[in-house]
């Protein structure tokens, strides 16, 4: 989503058992966490994963630093690895297939739901506190890409955010919003998606402000870091991304669904916190039991005894919950569908995916406040070749020693786009790596290679955007 750049602070790995898919009863326990986390005095040391071994790890929703330790994140973020399922996923992309997109989590929901036609949807979105870049079109290229396996794509433009983080006016927003919308359009987005303003969605709001009932300033301070100066605006915009998040299962949308969120792992703590929110602010919640689940009542026990009579499982009949016997994901079905008839939201908790970090082409992170070390998809190709060319590479000292011992392309900012972006058939990137860890292409000639694809690709993307301005009316646009 569009959190990035703000000035929140969170320790994730401290505070990975708050955003426990639980009871509202039971948020004794969150509460119990937060104070153990005292009044977060040590603000730099509460953002830090720090490995014993290694440089510092640092990744939260507004700061990535050090070396970033994939397989450590997944543990420590109780991610799932996307490896694990690629073989059931249909046609996975390049970004999968490469573990560029590395971890997930709860995506066999959305891989049931394209194996069996069901109803999905994915979502995400985008803060306009700048030009779109290639860090943001990898978030487009999987909104896209899950738009043409079938899922209802909702594309969100952060404008809320903008406003509050950036102190952006509506009109600056906007505009540079606009840009993000014709991009995406440009990379292949069809006209049946759902596109919006944060500011001009009544729905999100509105349910922001639902959500926003279900948590409190403790839970926030634990989570985000906030302290009382904190003005209200700041807190409020974390449910209203949990609001863009869940709006998809609306009935005005078609009700409850599986819906998936391809993010950076940054921001996995908002995908928690979101999911938390889903289970909350429905009426009935699930803990799988052995052959079965066991359904609670978060709204009172007269819903589940209305429950009860329209379960057709075998089960047994408690005060404070039902266990029932049988396929879990049909009990789940029918009790969403009885909760709908009792007017609940039954809200499915999202469904998850994350993406590394793109490095910056002059070394180190990419940073908006340094545009030589990121191609922005608005550079004019001159510019953009101009960036490449002077991007650092794995190569050797010299070109004697690069044609003895090869390049490292693994450092290598150049591969990387190539990787990411520039080159989706596999068997071409893999030529591409062999040549240069075979030390049979220098780093000058490499650089001229992607610096023409590059070119290329800005040349038509660009023309793609003009044609998109002249087709916006076909969009689905609420701004």
């Amino acid at each position: 989503m569009g959190f990035r750049d703000c000035d929140f602070v969170i320790n994730f790995s401290q505070f990975a058992d708050t955003f426990q898919e639980q009871p509202r009863a039971e948020n004794k326990k969150i509460l119990n966490h937060s104070k153990q986390a005292g009044s977060m005095q040590n603000r730099k040391n509460a953002s830090e994963m720090t490995d014993t071994t290694a440089a510092k790890m640092v990744v939260t929703p507004w700061e990535v630093e050090g070396i970033i330790d994939y397989e450590k994140l997944i543990k420590e973020f109780g991610m799932q690895s996307i490896a694990e399922i690629l073989d059931e996923i249909p046609n996975p992309n390049w970004l999968m297939r490469r573990g560029i997109v590395f971890g997930h989590r709860d995506y066999q929901r959305i891989v049931e739901a394209m194996k069996e036609k069901k109803p999905w949807a994915v979502m995400s979105g985008f803060m306009p506190s700048g030009l779109p870049h290639f860090g943001h079109k990898m978030t487009m290229d999987e909104i896209v890409w899950h738009q043409h396996m079938g899922g209802k794509a909702f594309v969100g433009i952060a404008d809320m955010e903008a406003y509050v983080v950036r102190g952006f006016s509506w009109e600056k927003a906007k505009e540079i919003g606009m840009e993000y919308v014709k991009s995406i359009i440009a990379l292949g987005l069809k006209e049946d998606a759902i596109i919006y303003f944060q500011s001009a969605s009544q729905v999100v709001k509105d349910l922001a402000f639902e959500l926003a009932a279900e948590v409190n300033f403790s839970e926030l301070k634990a989570i985000y870091g906030f302290m009382p100066e904190t003005n209200l605006a700041k807190m409020f915009v974390t449910s209203i991304q949990a609001a863009d998040i869940l709006h998809p299962q609306l009935k005005e949308f078609g009700g409850p669904k599986p819906v998936v969120v391809p993010v950076g792992a940054d921001q996995d703590p908002h995908l928690r916190l979101t999911r938390d929110l889903a289970s909350r602010i429905s009426i009935f919640s699930f803990e799988r039991i052995n052959e079965g689940l066991r359904i609670r009542s978060r709204k009172g026990a007269e819903y589940l005894h209305s429950l009860a009579g329209e379960l057709e499982f075998d089960k047994i009949v408690y005060e404070e919950h039902i266990d029932v016997f049988g396929n879990p994901q049909e009990i789940e079905e029918k009790t969403r569908e009885v909760e709908l008839s009792l007017g609940g939201k039954a809200l499915i908790p999202p469904s998850s995916t994350y993406h590394r970090f793109i490095s910056g082409l002059t070394g180190g992170k990419m940073s908006s406040s340094k545009p030589e070390s990121f191609v922005s998809l608005m550079d004019s190709p001159e510019v953009a070749v101009k960036k490449i060319m002077r991007a650092v590479t794995g190569g050797r000292a010299t070109a004697e020693e690069q044609r003895k011992l090869g390049g490292e392309p693994e450092k290598c900012a150049v591969f990387e786009f190539y990787n990411f972006h520039l080159v989706k058939d596999d068997k071409e990137l893999s030529e591409i790596e062999s040549e240069c860890r075979g030390g049979r292409i220098l780093c000058g000639a490499c650089k001229k290679r992607a610096a023409e694809m590059l070119e290329r690709f800005l040349k038509e993307h660009q023309e793609r955007m003009e044609e998109a301005e002249s087709r916006l009316d076909l969009y689905h646009i609420i701004i």
